[in-house]
């Protein structure tokens, strides 16, 4: 069966798409491919614009504005401070499907000049223990885990051979995007005629049936608790990069206490 990826390295700005065989997934990204792809270059992450000039009447947006960029620098800079005790590491997202995850994903491979993969794509779905195996003898990647990653204890397992973090939004939010982006069904188990209703009712019971699963996971970053802690009332005001740096304070966690139980376990 063929399948499709799509891979993402800041080290080539444009995503492509690549059909690749199961049997011959390349065990690193590195090199070349040997095998025939085809591509098709649309940007994913545009660069942003900002306003060179502004009036009185535009001190609200240009103060946005800074604050923007001024997250982006700090952004890219938490990411080289993490980058050298990463050392490689790759990082798998857990979680429902939804864009905010995809989104993040994407942003953390720019910053950390890493490949993207999105296994929460129906063709990987169905075969979900066999790229993980594939995927985590690879380094320098962030995997977007579609929900079969977390649905056995051999998924698990493979999970470990990265870090792993649990991107949870709340329900509501997954359900209006499944509404808004029918294109996110072909990657659920959510009926693509549902209401709303409908949708956030089986979203709820394929969460209990996910959530022991997403628990494991090395660290939780809940959207919502971003939103509390940045003070926003309305969640949809989180932007992608707001719960990037709660990430990467994650990573840089976990990477300093394995850091420092690694030191513990040396010989004197």
């Amino acid at each position: 069966m063929e399948m499709t990826t799509i891979l993402h390295s800041s080290l080539t700005n444009p995503p492509f798409t690549a059909h690749l065989s199961p049997s011959k997934f390349p065990r690193s990204f590195s090199t070349p491919f040997r095998l025939r792809t085809s591509l098709s270059f649309s940007p994913s992450l545009p660069p942003k614009s900002f306003p060179t000039n502004c009036s009185v009447s535009d001190d609200t947006t240009s103060s946005a504005n800074v604050a923007t960029v001024d997250l982006s620098i700090a952004l890219k800079k938490k990411a080289t401070d993490v980058s050298a005790d990463l050392r490689g590491t790759s990082i798998f997202l857990v979680g429902m499907n939804n864009s905010v995850k995809s989104s993040l994903g994407m942003l953390l491979a720019d910053l950390f000049r890493y490949y993207y993969f999105d296994s929460d794509e129906k063709g990987f779905r169905e075969s979900e223990t066999e790229v993980l195996k594939q995927l985590s003898s690879m380094g320098r990647l962030v995997v977007c885990a579609g929900d079969g990653a977390v649905q056995n204890s051999t998924n698990l397992a493979l999970l470990r051979h990265g870090i792993s973090i649990w991107i949870d939004v709340p329900l509501d939010m997954v359900a209006k995007g499944i509404i808004g982006n029918k294109s996110l069904l072909l990657s659920s188990e959510i009926a693509i005629s549902g209401s709303y209703s409908e949708v956030l009712s089986q979203l709820m019971a394929l969460y209990e049936d996910m959530r022991r699963g997403y628990a494991t996971a090395d660290a939780t970053v809940s959207l919502q608790k971003v939103a509390y802690q940045l003070g926003y009332e309305d969640m949809d005001a989180v932007t992608t990069e707001d719960i990037t740096m709660e990430v990467l304070k994650e990573i840089e966690r976990l990477t300093r206490v394995k850091k420092m139980m690694e030191a513990a376990a040396r010989p004197f």
